[in-house]
């Protein structure tokens, strides 16, 4: 019986934990915790009306994506972009995603890329609804899903990486003003492009769209002092 109880206690705490992760990523993604401000899991625990315990092993868990950094007995900084930093990952990913859609525009089954249409369709729901945590993971699962059908694990990987490095902050405003609609749309025209068989059209446009993150980023910049306190979890 003490074994059972134990384990339900560990689900509790795995499942509070995943909520602040998600918490967290909410207010970096909408810029209510600030790039190069260090934040302590207590202050946070505060702010959020939990223990620190979960915050802490939340932090860890953003720390892994790339999107903090512990700093030793303070707490954990925002990780903060320089625009040098995201020229050159939007340079690599170019390079190695612009040639890849093309060779998978020539290689993949209609059926293969119209498996990828709903997702695609959810990135333009989540942008229109403002579900910003909702567009990302999204658009994290039809790119990277994209470029599996290329048949290479290491370059699925390797932008997975690239991607954790230069996620967007401060998208919140950018949402309101229908930016991230427009760059949504971009997935489903993308896909039809492919199905078509216009290798060179579906290189064209996703040129256009990697062009689109670094456009994203630098208004995103002009957001930049708005600070706000960051949600509580399950909060609207």
């Amino acid at each position: 019986m003490s074994e059972l109880t134990g384990r339900k206690l560990i689900s509790v705490q795995e499942h509070l934990r995943d909520q602040v992760a998600n918490a967290l990523r909410a207010a970096l993604i909408a810029g209510d915790l600030q790039p190069g401000v260090v934040y302590s899991a207590p202050s946070l625990a505060a702010e959020y009306g939990v223990s620190a315990t979960p915050v802490r092993e939340a932090m860890l868990d953003l720390a892994r994506e790339g999107m903090v950094e512990a700093v030793r007995n303070k707490g954990f900084r925002v990780t903060e972009l320089s625009e040098r930093d995201l020229d050159e990952y939007t340079e690599i990913r170019s390079l190695v995603e612009i040639p890849t859609v093309g060779r998978v525009t020539r290689t993949a089954s209609r059926g293969q890329l119209e498996a990828l249409r709903p997702v695609a369709e959810e990135i333009v729901a989540a942008a229109r609804r403002g579900d910003l945590i909702g567009y990302l993971e999204s658009d994290r699962c039809f790119h990277l899903d994209l470029l599996a059908l290329a048949g290479n694990a290491r370059l699925v990987e390797t932008v997975a990486e690239l991607r954790k490095r230069s996620r967007l902050y401060g998208l919140a405003d950018l949402s309101h003003e229908g930016a991230l609609v427009a760059s949504a749309q971009e997935h489903t025209a993308l896909l039809d492009l492919m199905i078509a068989g216009d290798a060179e059209g579906a290189e064209d446009l996703m040129r256009r769209h990697l062009a689109h993150v670094r456009t994203l980023w630098a208004a995103r910049k002009q957001q930049a002092g708005r600070v706000s306190p960051p949600r509580r979890p399950g909060a609207r």
